[in-house]
């Protein structure tokens, strides 16, 4: 049986977000790896809302490779971006670990991102299908492409088709960079999947003087938007302060997006 993601005979997924459509318009999630404290967090989302970032990301929920590392502010990260999202008015996007955080993230979150290490967590997947919000599926660190599509099937095949691939770096041999950002995918993916794609520089890279010219890379291969670490003071950033990018930085990204969305 032929997947419902390559079975491009359904038409292309368009997604709306805010005032935008991914698929027609270029859309820019961006904020901290982590959700911080609220006045930092208020200081971020300002800069970016008087950006025209279209999505606000911070995490309140931070899986990490060692347990004694930051793991997220969790309730009280929540209860900031729900502050923030009334505020400014701002679409909210922050990752989900565990089925058991879905109910209690309904009314905070827009956008659910599963990242990478839960692309394989079939059962999150299905019921984080079932709250009928658009899900950024990571790719796994280690899987190939056929396996990513094969996970967004398990959202698909609950009736909900508002899934958003984003490719984010994966793991090779090669050690000059945090993960090898796989753009071959993104070019593959716009080409035989009805799904839209995101590039993720930050996580693809882990160094911030690379991600401005990757996450232009991506929206030439083809991506429908970016997902960029950003903070107010980036080398002050809780987590992942080393590939979190300055406001700067990203204005200068969001006017060569639309440029090149032009020319493309």
């Amino acid at each position: 049986m032929k997947q419902k993601t390559t079975d491009l005979s359904l038409g292309k997924v368009k997604i709306k977000i805010g005032h935008k459509t991914l698929g027609e318009d270029p859309v820019i999630f961006a904020g901290p790896c982590a959700v911080e404290d609220y006045e930092t967090m208020r200081h971020i989302a300002k800069e970016l809302k008087a950006l025209g970032v279209d999505v606000l990301r911070g995490g309140a929920f931070k899986p990490r490779t060692s347990p004694y590392a930051f793991q997220g502010l969790k309730d009280e990260g929540l209860a900031i971006l729900k502050a923030l999202k009334e505020e400014f008015q701002m679409v909210i996007s922050t990752e989900i670990l565990d089925v058991r955080d879905l109910d209690k993230t309904h009314e905070v979150v827009d956008i659910i991102q599963i990242g990478s290490r839960n692309m394989y967590n079939y059962v999150l997947l299905q019921e984080a299908a079932k709250l009928g919000k658009p899900i950024i599926l990571k790719r796994g660190f280690s899987a190939t492409v056929e396996e990513w599509l094969s996970a967004a099937e398990y959202i698909l095949a609950e009736g909900h088709e508002e899934v958003i691939l984003c490719e984010r770096g994966i793991r090779t041999f090669e050690t000059t960079t945090r993960n090898t950002l796989d753009l071959n995918s993104v070019a593959y993916l716009k080409e035989m999947s009805r799904l839209p794609v995101m590039v993720d520089p930050s996580h693809g890279t882990g160094k911030r003087s690379l991600v401005k010219a990757m996450a232009l890379a991506g929206i030439m291969a083809g991506a429908d938007g970016l997902l960029i670490e950003t903070h107010v003071a980036p080398e002050k950033a809780v987590s992942d302060a080393i590939q979190t990018i300055s406001m700067d930085t990203l204005a200068d990204i969001l006017e060569t997006t639309s440029t090149i969305w032009r020319l493309r």
